[in-house]
């Protein structure tokens, strides 16, 4: 029997439903992480921390955030028919689900002290307890917790302490509980945050093309803000007439509407509100009868200019696109597209270029050659140096050298990509570089060995020395991200270091007497 190891413990505390916690592969996690094999790392990687923290890309999050998103979606449309339109019979429905969503917010608050989070300046998860609690509590915890204030609870609970009164007067006091909890409730509108925050994770968890989606959440998240908007106007126009026990002067009695049901309310209620955001009037030509009136009117005509400022800046925004790195790109996939007709490819080889340019540039079209160019000699380098030196020192002759050599290596370093399937070396090609992998996996085989790279992996060194053939065809299996070094730049190189040349000429006549 197979004895209960640190590892075995490990493997079987994560089994089964734990699995959900761990990172999945999507177009986003491969976008972050780089390869599959680089989410498996991110996989053993959280195993590692041992604790009970959910990853940015698993899919737990991902069914969370879409759950997350109706639920608050329907309190922000809820609440204030709720308030302005229901008067206390809302109805067993609608109670549990008041209560249902009191309590998941109040769980989302505390889930919140264990979702792990991607920020700007990391290059992966956070996973620390202690790193995300510093962070929920210095951003969005405050916000959530007023926002989660269980209101529900409080109906429920004075429903059932004064269950037993006479009717008359356990009227008296819901009345009373009801018009306290009715300005309360008001609090849990702040929630319309969580519907931002959710609407920014949705992009962080899809699998769907990172800027189409990106587009897509950036209207839809325009129209919903203008519904809610138009839909809170709405009910704040029935709502504050309730407030004062309907004056004979108000418009809910001019319009007839005391005995009418919650649907025509509502629909005159918004009816109004959207006459008076868009400064038509139809609907409101009646002068404003008191102060309070009059103030909602002006409201509703400000919320409106706000509406349409909104609209257009957001309009122009999608329209010229400010992103100038992300306009480049878009033009420069233009004339991509007009060549591609042009010379009339195949529809599988233009897929293949665009998926190309994606993976090769993001959607953010630069030049890495001018861009070192901007920076001073001393920042190039210390930028190569992280990108590169742990990928370069790996290979066994470059390990031990001097600085100042692997710097000048590092130097004529040339970032590539390949897609999945193509080959990056044929067997019994001239061998004129070597590469490094980035992110990424490749097989290198041959009629005698077969074998799989990936990230930190190097592949092609034996030409740098010998100018042979290459001994192996080399094919990328997923989209790799590599760094080639080009044998006449190494051997130019080589003739500043004339002591590291001969080291290495040494070393390889030992090794071929050896063979």
């Amino acid at each position: 029997m197979e004895s209960l190891t640190p590892e075995n413990h490990r493997r079987f505390h994560w089994s089964g439903w734990r699995n959900l916690l761990l990172p999945q592969l999507n177009r986003r996690s491969l976008h972050v992480y780089g390869s599959e094999v680089a989410v498996e790392k991110e996989c053993i990687r959280q195993k590692q921390e041992g604790v009970f923290v959910i990853h940015p890309f698993s899919s737990l999050r991902s069914y969370y955030i879409m759950c997350m998103v109706a639920i608050t979606f329907l309190n922000l449309i809820g609440i204030p028919m709720e308030i302005a339109f229901l008067d206390g019979n809302s109805g067993v429905g609608w109670e549990g689900f008041n209560v249902f969503s009191d309590t998941l917010f109040l769980i989302d608050v505390g889930l919140n002290f264990r979702m792990g989070i991607i920020t700007e300046d990391s290059e992966g998860a956070i996973l620390d307890l202690k790193s995300i609690r510093q962070h929920y509590l210095k951003s969005w915890f405050v916000p959530d917790m007023v926002a989660a204030f269980p209101v529900g609870y409080i109906l429920l609970f004075a429903g059932l302490q004064y269950r037993g009164d006479s009717p008359s007067s356990r009227a008296n006091k819901m009345m009373r509980i009801l018009m306290f909890v009715r300005i309360l409730s008001l609090v849990r509108l702040l929630r319309v945050s969580r519907l931002v925050r959710f609407f920014n994770e949705v992009e962080k968890v899809s699998n769907a093309n990172l800027e189409v989606m990106r587009l897509f959440l950036r209207i839809l998240s325009l129209f919903m803000m203008i519904f809610l908007l138009c839909h809170w106007n709405g009910c704040i126009q029935y709502f504050v007439p309730m407030l004062e026990e309907f004056p004979s002067d108000c418009w809910v009695r001019r319009e007839k509407l005391m005995n009418a049901t919650v649907g025509e309310k509502y629909s005159f209620g918004v009816f109004r509100a959207l006459s008076h955001m868009t400064a038509i009037s139809y609907g409101s030509s009646d002068t404003p009868t008191n102060d309070v009136e009059l103030w909602i009117v002006m409201t509703s005509i400000v919320s409106g200019a706000i509406m349409y400022t909104v609209m257009v800046a957001n309009t122009a925004a999608l329209m010229t696109d400010v992103d100038i790195t992300a306009k480049a790109y878009k033009n420069k996939m233009n004339h991509l597209e007009d060549y591609m007709t042009f010379m009339k490819l195949p529809k599988a080889l233009r897929m293949r270029i665009n998926s190309y340019y994606q993976s090769r540039y993001a959607g953010k079209w630069y030049d890495e050659k001018d861009v070192l160019k901007w920076v001073s000699s001393s920042l190039r380098e210390e930028i190569l140096i992280n990108m590169c030196s742990d990928l370069v020192r790996k290979v066994p002759i470059f390990q031990k050298r001097d600085i100042n050599f692997i710097s000048s290596i590092l130097q004529e370093l040339q970032y590539e990509v390949y897609q999945d399937g193509d080959f990056i070396i044929c067997e019994d090609a001239p061998g004129d570089r070597m590469f490094f992998i980035e992110r990424g996996q490749v097989l290198e085989k041959n009629q005698f060995f077969q074998r799989e790279l990936c990230d930190g992996d190097y592949f092609g060194e034996s030409c740098l020395l010998t100018k042979e053939k290459h001994l192996a065809t080399v094919h990328a299996q997923t989209t790799c991200q590599l760094f080639s070094l080009s044998v006449g730049h190494f051997q130019r190189i080589l003739k500043d270091y004339p002591e590291i040349k001969r080291d290495l000429e040494s070393s390889q006549q030992d090794k071929d007497l050896l063979l």
